[in-house]
């Protein structure tokens, strides 16, 4: 059935690195109504006719049959209508453990052929998602997405996601722009392996996940590896996340990327290159923090694990444990890039050392003293207030900074 609206909706290739080397890394249409009243002047009439020309044909996503159909035209608009789990039409045989002899859910998209589209899911729920293909890589929702795809306004609920490489819990590799979305469950991999996304090379902003993330190599809550076209703006992540190299509690592998305005707070375990924020950090990290508890063996950071000499880390602080055998600091295990304006809380952490950055005492991390000193965009705000207009806010004397957009 034909339904009259008027909704308007607003691959660099990833590095595979070695695991052996560190610097090589049914449905309705829409369409717009012109007038058709017969007392309607001529041109009125054919402003009408041409906005019907230019805008773009949204199909609705009621069903997983309907999802699953999203492969057979890639470059389409699609609107999610309703939630999705395992009692709608469809999960049985495309999503469940008993799927596709026993693979469960075909992600959509794939490196040759990405998902180049727009899908929003307009706040509704995709949950109970099984994906078991541990010997295929770029797995999740959605397996690839291009440049110019769009993914947004999508919450991935319960997901259980397996794969080799680039796996996430809602789009394994990702080139294109994710904003506005969610993901919980579990996700685990090989190598680029994270909660929400897999491998980054487009944006990734206003995102959250709450996935445990476990792998191999860059293993990270949301982002397993990120190159440098890759951006990870405003976005948190709050699942434990456990790996061998470059494992961290946002990102396992920044590869260039950029980080902003963006946290992490969940266990974080690995063995070298073992960061809250970040594992191993070739990029930048600017206006971020982690409250993370970290535990590894070589170059282990409240923040980053080991910062490489294209590293930037700036405006940005750690408060979590912190536990190592070698190559071990409150805010960065190891720096030969550049850390400026960041701190460390040294009795939270247990740790009095870091290859970078200032420790302070809880008492001086709960200061805006400590921050506005170093140029900070930040002010100090009553308990329960915000002011939007600067990018960090702290309640002095009762609590560490936290960004504005949190709130």
């Amino acid at each position: 059935m034909i339904e009259v609206g008027n909704y308007d909706s607003g691959t660099s290739d990833i590095v595979r690195r070695g695991r052996n080397t560190k610097m090589v890394p049914g449905q309705k249409r829409y369409h717009c109504l012109a007038g058709l009243g017969i007392l309607l002047i001529a041109l009125a009439l054919a402003a009408g006719i041409m906005g019907c020309a230019s805008a773009p044909e949204y199909l609705e996503i009621r069903n997983w049959h309907d999802l699953y159909s999203i492969g057979e035209n890639l470059g389409g608009h699609y609107l999610l209508m309703n939630d999705l789990d395992s009692a709608t039409g469809g999960y049985l045989e495309l999503a469940s453990s008993a799927a596709n002899q026993g693979k469960g859910w075909q992600p959509i998209g794939t490196s040759d052929d990405p998902f180049r589209g727009t899908f929003d899911g307009q706040g509704y729920e995709i949950g109970d998602m099984f994906v078991n293909r541990p010997d295929e890589s770029v797995v999740g929702l959605f397996g690839a997405v291009d440049v110019g795809g769009v993914i947004e306004n999508v919450k991935v609920m319960k997901a259980n996601a397996t794969g080799e490489w680039a796996v996430g819990g809602l789009v394994g590799e990702n080139s294109g722009d994710v904003r506005d979305s969610y993901s919980n469950g579990t996700v685990s991999g090989t190598d680029c392996v994270g909660g929400l996304v897999g491998a980054n090379a487009g944006a990734v902003s206003d995102c959250y996940s709450a996935a445990n993330v476990t792998g191999h190599w860059d293993v990270g809550g949301l982002l397993g590896c990120s190159d440098s076209s890759g951006t990870v703006i405003n976005s948190c992540s709050v699942g434990n996340v456990t790996g061998e190299w470059a494992v961290g509690g946002l990102i396992g592998g920044n590869l260039g990327g950029i980080i902003d305005k963006s946290y992490s707070t969940g266990d974080v375990t690995g063995e070298d290159y073992v960061g809250g924020l970040a594992g191993d950090n070739q990029g930048t990290v600017s206006n971020s923090y982690s409250s993370s508890g970290v535990t590894g063996e070589w170059y282990v950071g409240g923040l980053v694990g080991d910062n490489d000499s294209s590293g930037i880390v700036s405006n940005s602080y750690a408060s979590g444990s912190v536990a190592g055998d070698s190559f071990v600091g409150g805010l960065v295990g190891s720096n030969w890039g550049t850390v400026s304006s960041s701190f460390w809380d040294i009795d939270s952490s247990a740790v009095n050392e870091s290859d970078g950055g200032t420790g302070k005492t809880t008492v001086e991390m709960n200061s805006i003293v400590t921050f506005s000193e170093a140029g900070w965009n930040i002010i100090g705000v009553a308990s329960g207030q915000t002011a939007p207009a600067y990018i960090w806010n702290i309640v002095t004397g009762q609590a560490y900074p936290f960004l504005t957009w949190q709130a």
